[in-house]
């Protein structure tokens, strides 16, 4: 009798642990993911995915030939390999076998089929097609002319060499689609896309709500074997007002924001950049480097404005408290600690530079009076309204200083004509990196690049600069590009064509039985690896 009862007590314990198992199992794989996109998107096509609100659901669907970890590194995606030849000028890429379109009609009766070189042959051809408009043609200027050499072989070959063009095949406008979707009268793929991502397509009405929803036939797997993804499904809404969305997120009904809004900013963060104490029970927060070098540019070329002189810029530099500007307008959301163009998060951003120094930048002020014999020097700085706030602060700072600035506002079309133009003397400005390379920042200053033929508004032109810009470009060694990076953002710093404010941060929010999200440097969303308890 006694030997009964044991056994059916093992029994239970085993049956109770084999049911916590599948039912924690269950929730795992039955779990959705909820946020909300106030920008609305207006398409699914990766081709034209030129905003993160078409490129975060695009990040769910489609795959490309190498992706980005955390660290900005250069993995493989679709490729599990690659080798370039030792000019830079030929890639070869090996794909996986085994990766699959999501399913559809239009493939015939087995409803997919495996990807092979010549899609992505396809896909980029479609990329650079006229006919096709996309905004991401750009991506391929540097590129000669790629082939499938077979089905898993695909190369890519350059026109001249280019260490940036990994990253910029990162890039969601580079995701693989099939031929047969794409071209089928009856399907629209703009609102239906089809690709190999970790999640397919389910419903979307438009400017009401987006499903996602797990793809069973996903090829990565996670590092224990385990397939991904984990979550059943990404439901995404798109409430226009981000203080609705983010009541939501409070009640528990979303579960990821992504940045700070000014309508609930401080009732979410402290002063300091910290979670208020009220919601750290419930929400978690991650913050880290962003991207984007928010600053002021200087035109070099305008002949008739004190900034032409290296003491007056220098004295703009140093001439106010980065600190308490971020502190105080920013909730101390980025850093200050500032060298050249290239931000944290980069490699080839220097040691900080700039200090904080009103004695000096006073008499580098009147040194420049006494010697042009002005009693009063005026300066007028052009920005958008939504850095007002930032662009009277500098002013009453740089008032101290002996410096007036005087603040032109203007439609933030106005402003970027006027910059591309050579009209404004002094303007606001920030660059968001497209790619993961140094030499997208560095680019800013490259004398080919003035505008209106290329992004370098402030026209600074200095041939020391060009000379170590077009070296970057050759070397394939990744440690002697970096030291040619640091030289070149060194420079930057020294010459001061522009006055770096601060490195942005990025910062996301979730609920606290989210798990693995993670936070990069791009502000990128993947989800393949996030999980829900």
């Amino acid at each position: 009798m006694k030997s009964i009862i044991y056994y059916i007590s093992i029994l239970c314990v085993v049956f109770t642990v084999y049911s916590c198992q599948n039912k924690r199992d269950k929730n795992e794989r039955g779990a959705v993911f909820r946020y909300n996109e106030s920008s609305n998107i207006q398409t699914l096509d990766p081709a034209f995915a030129r905003s993160m609100a078409i490129i975060w659901p695009c990040n769910q669907l489609f795959n490309g030939l190498v992706q980005l970890d955390d660290q900005l590194n250069v993995v493989g995606d679709i490729a599990q390999s690659w080798k370039a030849s030792p000019d830079g000028l030929t890639y070869d890429f090996t794909l996986r076998q085994g990766v699959y379109f999501h399913p559809h009609s239009a493939f015939g009766p087995k409803q997919t089929r495996a990807v092979t070189a010549s899609d992505f042959v396809y896909s980029l051809d479609r990329l650079t097609d006229a006919r096709t408009a996309s905004p991401g043609a750009w991506i391929m200027q540097k590129v000669k002319r790629y082939t499938a050499l077979n089905d898993t072989v695909f190369r890519l070959e350059l026109k001249e060499s280019f260490p940036a063009i990994l990253g910029l095949l990162s890039m969601r406008y580079a995701s693989v689609v099939p031929r047969e979707v794409v071209e089928d009268s009856q399907h629209d793929f703009r609102t239906h896309p089809i690709g190999t991502g970790p999640f397919y397509f389910k419903f979307w009405e438009e400017n009401v709500k987006l499903i996602l929803r797990r793809n069973p036939r996903y090829f990565e797997k996670d590092e224990k074997g385990v397939q991904l993804p984990y979550l059943e499904s990404v439901a995404i809404t798109f409430l226009p007002d981000k203080q609705s969305a983010f009541l939501q997120f409070i009640q528990g009904k979303l579960d990821f924001i992504s940045g700070l809004d000014p309508s609930y900013k401080d009732d979410l963060i402290t002063l300091e950049g910290q979670l208020q104490e009220k919601y750290q029970p419930v929400v978690q927060m991650e913050t880290g480097p962003y991207l984007n070098t928010e600053y002021l540019g200087f035109n070099m070329e305008e002949k008739q404005s004190a900034i032409q002189d290296k003491r007056i810029r220098q004295a703009l530099n140093m001439g106010f408290d980065r600190e308490k500007m971020i502190k105080h307008l920013r909730s101390g959301m980025g850093t200050t600690q500032v060298g050249g163009i290239i931000p944290k998060g980069l490699k080839g951003n220097i040691q900080p530079k700039v200090r904080y120094d009103v004695t000096t930048a006073k008499a580098l002020v009147e040194e420049y009076k006494k010697e042009y014999k002005q009693s009063k020097v005026v300066i007028a700085l052009s920005t958008n309204a939504g850095y007002l706030d930032i662009a009277e602060y500098l002013q009453r700072e740089w008032q101290k200083i002996g410096l007036t600035v005087e603040i032109d506002v203007m439609p933030p079309a106005t402003l970027r004509q006027g910059m591309a133009s050579g009209k404004i003397a002094f303007f606001r400005g920030s660059w968001i990196a497209d790619y993961p390379d140094a030499e997208n920042y560095l680019s800013l200053f490259y004398s080919k690049n003035k505008a209106p033929n290329g992004p370098n508004y402030t026209f600074f032109s200095n041939t020391g600069y060009d000379q170590l810009y077009e070296k970057a470009l050759q070397v394939t060694d990744q440690k002697i590009r970096e030291q040619l990076y640091e030289q070149m953002d060194q420079l930057i710093a020294e010459e001061v064509p522009a006055l770096i404010l601060f490195y942005d941060q990025a910062v996301r929010f979730s609920r606290k039985d989210i798990r693995q999200l993670g936070i990069n440097p791009m502000n990128n969303l993947f989800l393949k690896k996030v999980s829900k308890d």
